[in-house]
């Protein structure tokens, strides 16, 4: 009988709600499930025989811990995603990667830490968004000051160009120069605002699902508080260029297809998608909007534990 952890944090489990439904999956096929926090000090991560990230949500102000949690929980058991995608993904510096292998992103202007808050903002709102190989600037009226290891919209804000400048730039230098975070300056595509963003979702290697994912950042909001932002969330199928743009994401990538990946794309002001965030670590998968899903992330789960060589003693 498979003894399968379903990994969450002490804040998120009772928020989690692929969890009852992926509990179950696993209990149909003969497993045993745990759902242990990630930082609990008394678990045995070897008495599983696999150990699946869910929601560890609180990961972000304890990065380094959670990189080393997740390196020795990899060596206990066989852990999904593995270390090395968790460490590549929980940076959204991949964006970069992604860019320079061809795949159409969001702008994307990082601000790295120490740097000045208020050069790099100026520099920024005077030259226009530019994509990361130098590319052409694209005009926008509004833009986004976020982290770069970040989840959830925490520490994410949105701001007026030429308004709310002021508070952009308190924003950043904190980020960048009183924390020393990497920081991320990007256009706000105002399509998100009628459209919405897109998700696709990947189970198992394959295209599994859809959702509609509405706005999070409204203007004039205070930052996010809690684990994440209110989602309002819909079932959606996605059209065939948004089909090729997840493709495209997960061909890029410098390691073999993970086990599960969700895709989140908006589309820019000409209307062509492009790569808002590649989640690969801990992403809610939303498995409550397509039935089966639950059983096909499971049953792909107990299939790449069986055929992975044994965790190093």
């Amino acid at each position: 009988m498979p003894q399968v952890a379903l990994v969450s944090a002490d804040a998120a489990l009772a928020l989690d709600e692929d969890m009852p439904p992926l509990v179950e999956a696993f209990r149909r096929l003969g497993a045993q499930v745990a759902t242990p926090s990630w930082d609990a000090p008394d678990v045995d991560w070897s008495r599983y025989d696999l150990a699946l990230l869910r929601s560890t949500w609180d990961y972000v102000e304890r990065i380094d811990e959670f990189l080393a949690w997740a390196a020795a929980c990899g060596r206990a058991t066989r852990l999904f995603n593995p270390v090395s995608i968790v460490a590549w993904n929980t940076d959204k510096h991949y964006l970069a990667a992604l860019h320079d292998a061809g795949v159409a992103v969001v702008p994307t202007r990082f601000v790295e830490p120490g740097s000045d808050a208020a050069a790099a903002l100026q520099g920024f709102l005077g030259g226009g968004a530019r994509s990361l190989s130098a590319g052409a600037a694209c005009d926008f009226h509004q833009y986004v000051v976020k982290p770069s290891v970040g989840a959830g919209s925490r520490d994410a804000a949105r701001y007026r160009r030429g308004v709310d400048d002021d508070r952009a730039q308190v924003h950043l230098r904190r980020l960048v120069e009183v924390e020393r975070r990497s920081a991320m300056l990007q256009p706000y595509l105002t399509s998100v605002d009628t459209a919405g963003e897109t998700a696709l979702m990947y189970l198992g290697g394959s295209p599994s699902h859809a959702i509609r994912k509405g706005p999070l950042l409204r203007l004039d909001d205070g930052l996010v508080t809690g684990l994440f932002a209110p989602e309002d969330i819909r079932p959606r199928l996605p059209d065939h260029d948004e089909q090729a743009l997840a493709a495209a994401t997960l061909q890029a990538l410098p390691f073999d297809m993970p086990l599960y990946a969700r895709v989140d794309m908006v589309r820019d002001a000409a209307g062509a998608p492009v790569l808002l965030e590649l989640e690969l670590t801990e992403p809610s998968l939303f498995l409550l909007h397509s039935p089966g899903s639950a059983d096909r992330l499971a049953k792909a789960a107990l299939r790449a534990a069986a055929g992975m060589h044994p965790p190093a003693s």
